[in-house]
């Protein structure tokens, strides 16, 4: 039911703002100039509220507020009738607004059932916002009555235009919500529970409250342009959607809508109505200004982020600590492909081509890949499909792999979350975007197959659900072979003014290091039903005391998938307490990731971040706007029910004198804390350096990383890191930690080296070893890896990939014995628009 509303409320919108055709407006100016008849021609487009051509001063109807009872009559069935007709004239360019609000609206749909359950229910409350309501569509209608009775005597016809135009689009706003109303016949907060159930007979969406108070609140804040009006008329029609959702009469969809027929209605008709001569302002459309001002603007261009497993970001991250990129923001990936060619550029200004045979290299590949990005930085049109990529991996492992990141390691980490066990597995996938003006559209999904194996022993069962608080006697089953289609990056965008907001499957890395985020990496599958606001480009703040900060934020609410269990304790506020949940059935629904992330880029040489992610929702704890905003400004610490909260800080630094190879990195993470400074001893950590090119050999560089999640002065806290005794499946998504690869309660070191033939052709080497607190599992555990990659590009846009390492693990709870295996893998990718030089 939902689905099929949420597929009719866009066209509802395309009707207010396309409401009337040109050719027949031109119809009611019989003495229109022949010239601007012409321009107004049937087969131009007119939308919200029938803007006209830039260089066409706005029409006024023979037939407005001075005319007949009967051209009244004639003008309001017109006005219905083009307004149920309009969405046979939608146009392209009503996607700057439609899109937006569709996605909001859904979103609504989704929460606002469980909101509204959240309100007070005491009847005193109750009707003392309606009383609010009632007051304030009284006053807005009372006060456009107001104008038009005494602007007889007075002779005003700024208020008489005023207030006519006022009613006219009330009545407009009110006939088209009243012929929703019992279309959709959705039942109202206090009926059946508050269900809200589709076509029931209701009379709840959309707002007809909402619709008068924004339709009056539009002219009259346009009628009398200025700070004060606008705040009045606004505010009071506000107030009045605020109340009525506050009141159990609708739910916040139901106003939403409500507010947009009326807005865009007010605008329709003032622009079509409104004699300039008398006063007030203009109304100009969002997406004429749009297409007028901004769609050569690469500000307002869509582009897709680049896969955070892409061959880019470590050769843009050399470029950088080389001293050729001053702006990025190493600590918030990924990164969307204009702002990679924004970074490129700075690169430019510092004349690479004059420098060492390495910089070179890296920034000649770094450019053939974006060199589209930089004629769109130059003002081209953003109007561009791409296959980004088609490729093939198999991965053979000889011997008993580790699978479990959280309590026991993983032989392959930071590889989406794909399934992987002993014998071979594949992949197969390809990924493609298209973009067009502000909107882009991403896709990459792939095949994965991977063989069974026997079920974990009895002991590791045991081990994890006492360690977890999960029920006992946990079952022993196989691991079944995996044979699926899954969907990796799929989601829609919209930048506006460098803000891209995003909604559907998407990755997310916070932090500077290479083996993974102590708070997100790619460990585990991307987020479903992210919604993502994005400052893709940093805002430069002004200069103080010599020095010019640029900023970076995110935000980011999505959605994890395969959590058994919750434990809400004897809570208030929790509708299911204690320990709910089944072994092999997922929770309905599942809980919500929220995070915000604010980065804060100094100098060139000096990065430092602090985010916060929150796990909650689930049952008994429905997502609200109410939880959302607690969880947003860290109400969930403590012993709060709201959820399960987490924080870092990590910071990038390039010693100065060293600049063009040396960086200093670190990232700091803490448990239910607002920050890790608030309490350093607690915290975990990772730190690392990374030589960008190695004294004698410059085309080799050098990193070295380590951290532990073991806190050295915390005693009690040995294995609280990314467990929780309320989410008690941990910081996971599908079974797979969404932090470091070093896991949980242990202590990790990586030595990694490459060795660059040129941009994209480069061989390397890692050691890896990991070493588990004994103090959260007997006897503890050790895990150690090495391996030699290679990564190779060819003239034909084909890419070859290998990787052989070896690993030797002991961990006495999976194993009486030490335990070794060989992971061998070759991938093959076409990369259609990449042609190496």
């Amino acid at each position: 039911m939902i689905r099929s509303v949420l597929m009719l409320v866009p066209l509802v919108f395309v009707g207010m703002s396309t409401a009337y055709s040109q050719d027949e407006m031109t119809k009611t100016v019989p003495d229109f100039p022949q010239a601007v008849n012409a321009a107004m021609a049937p087969d131009s487009h007119l939308n919200l509220g029938e803007a006209v051509s830039p260089a066409v001063p706005e029409i006024r109807s023979s037939r407005t507020w001075s005319g007949g009872f009967r051209g009244h009559i004639a003008d309001l069935f017109e006005d219905q009738r083009q307004i149920w007709s309009s969405p046979f004239r939608a146009h392209p360019s009503d996607a700057v607004w439609l899109i937006p609000l569709t996605g909001l609206s859904a979103g609504l749909f989704v929460t606002d059932r469980q909101y509204s359950a959240s309100l007070p229910q005491d009847p005193s409350t109750v009707r003392r916002y309606k009383n609010v309501s009632n007051a304030g569509i009284a006053g807005l209608v009372g006060g456009a009555a107001g104008l038009y009775l005494f602007s007889f005597p007075t002779h005003n016809e700024h208020w008489r235009e005023t207030g006519f135009l006022a009613g006219e689009a009330a009545l407009n706003s009110l006939i088209t919500v009243e012929a929703l109303k019992y279309s959709f016949g959705r039942e109202r907060p206090y009926q059946n529970g508050g269900s809200g159930h589709f076509f029931q007979g209701g009379t709840s969406f959309p707002s007809e409250h909402a619709a008068a108070a924004w339709s009056v609140a539009g002219v009259i804040a346009h009628e009398y342009p200025g700070t004060f009006p606008s705040l009045l008329a606004y505010g009071a029609a506000s107030a009045v959607s605020f109340a009525r959702v506050r009141g159990q009469q609708h739910f916040p969809s139901d106003v939403l809508i409500g507010s947009a027929i009326g807005f865009l209605l007010a605008q329709n008709i003032y622009r079509r109505r409104h004699d300039p001569e008398i006063g007030g302002g203009s109304w100009q459309p969002t997406d004429e200004t749009f297409v007028e001002q901004k769609s050569h603007q690469p500000g307002y261009m869509g582009s897709p982020y680049l896969p955070l497993d892409s061959w880019v970001y470590p050769a843009m991250e050399r470029l950088a600590a080389l001293g050729f990129v001053r702006s990025e923001v190493i600590g918030m990936r990924p990164w969307t492909r204009l702002e990679c060619a924004r970074l490129l550029s700075e690169a430019a200004e510092m004349q690479p081509e004059d420098s060492s045979p390495q910089v070179r290299s890296l920034y000649e590949s770094l450019s053939e890949e974006f060199s589209h990005e930089f004629r769109l930085l130059s003002g081209e049109q953003n109007v561009q499909v791409q296959v980004e990529s088609v490729y093939s991996r198999v991965t053979g492992i000889a011997d008993t792999p580790l699978t479990d990141g959280e309590h026991f390691g993983q032989t392959i980490w930071n590889d989406f979350g794909r399934p992987y066990q002993q014998g071979m597995n594949a992949v197969t996938g390809a990924s493609a975007w298209t973009a067009a003006g502000p909107f882009v559209i991403y896709a990459r999904g792939e095949y994965q197959a991977s063989p069974s194996a026997p079920a974990p022993s009895a002991a590791a069962m045991n081990f994890i659900s006492s360690a977890d608080s999960l029920p006992p006697n946990p079952p022993l089953n196989p691991i079944p072979s995996i044979s699926r289609f899954r969907p990796l990056d799929l989601y829609v965008g919209m930048n506006l003014a460098n803000w891209q907001i995003s909604f559907g499957r998407q990755s997310l890395w916070w932090g500077p290091g290479v083996q993974g985020g102590m708070l997100l990496s790619d460990n585990a599958e991307p987020l479903n039903k992210m919604f993502r606001i994005n400052r893709v480009s940093p805002i430069q703040l002004p200069s103080m005391l010599g020095v010019s900060p640029a900023i970076r934020l995110e935000f980011f609410l999505g959605q994890v998938a395969g959590h058994e269990f919750v434990n809400n304790g004897e809570q208030e506020g929790v509708t299911n307490s204690g320990l709910v949940g089944t072994y092999g059935k997922n929770l309905d629904p599942q809980p919500y990731l929220s995070g915000e992330k604010l980065a804060v880029k100094f100098t060139p040489n000096f990065e430092i971040a602090m985010a916060k992610t929150t796990l909650y929702g689930g049952p008994g704890n429905p997502l609200t706007l109410k939880t959302l905003f607690k969880s947003t400004v860290g109400a969930h610490l403590g012993n709060s029910p709201i959820g399960d909260g987490r924080a870092s800080l990590d910071f990038t630094y390039r010693i100065p004198k060293l600049r063009d190879w040396l960086t200093l990195y670190g990232d700091a993470f803490q448990e239910d804390e607002i920050s890790p400074l608030n309490r350093p001893y607690k915290a975990a950590f990772q730190t690392g350096i990374y030589l960008a090119r190695v004294p004698k050999v410059p085309k080799l560089d050098l990193r070295i990383e380590g951290g532990t999640t073991s806190p050295l002065n915390f005693p009690t806290c040995v294995s609280c890191y990314y467990s929780n005794g309320q989410y008690v499946n941990g910081y996971t998504n599908n079974g797979q930690l969404l932090g470091t690869w070093i896991g949980r309660a242990a202590q990790g070191e990586a030595i990694q080296s490459t060795y660059w033939f040129s941009g994209q052709r480069k061989v390397g080497v890692e050691l890896r070893h990991r070493k588990i607190d004994q103090q959260y599992m007997p006897q503890g555990g050790t895990q150690s890896d090495v391996a030699v990659n290679s990564d190779f590009f060819v003239k034909s846009g084909f890419e070859l990939s290998g990787m052989l390492q070896y690993e030797r693990w002991q961990i006495p709870m999976l194993a009486a014995n030490r335990e070794s295996n060989w992971t061998s893998t070759i991938q093959v990718s076409y990369w259609p628009h990449n042609r190496p030089k």
